[in-house]
């Protein structure tokens, strides 16, 4: 039976700051989906903030699992990687797909950069 690994104070104080202001980050980006006004705005707030979240989190378990196993555990980092690769990718398609919805519904959006623009029209003078 193994027993808990003590570790010191400060480095209890700082994994516990970092768990907390990722936790905190996530609930932010998390709020952040309920407040905002629109499709385009609500997607940034979990993309951007509880990506940054989970690298704070991440860097918690690196200390602690390195600490208290008495060797480096890089674990979480395949995790936070994941998260950092497949976040934006997966950002990128939804607003892509949400743009295209929107403009077959005719709605008030950016024009399509892939589209030719149309010549400008002359100037009788």
């Amino acid at each position: 039976m193994s027993g808990a690994v003590a570790l010191p104070l400060w480095l209890e104080i700082l994994v516990a700051a970092l768990v907390l202001a990722g936790a905190a980050l996530a609930l932010l980006g998390a709020t952040g989906l309920l407040r905002l006004p629109t499709f385009f705005e609500r997607v940034h707030a979990p993309a951007i903030i509880a990506t940054l979240g989970c690298w704070l989190i991440m860097h918690g378990t690196v200390l602690y699992f390195s600490v208290a196993d008495r060797s480096l555990a890089l674990h979480a980092l395949l995790i936070a990687v994941f998260v950092a690769v497949t976040v934006p990718v997966m950002s990128i398609f939804l607003m892509r797909a949400a743009l295209f919805r929107a403009r077959q519904m005719g709605q008030d959006v950016p024009p399509s950069l892939s589209q030719p623009k149309a010549p400008p029209e002359a100037k009788d003078s």
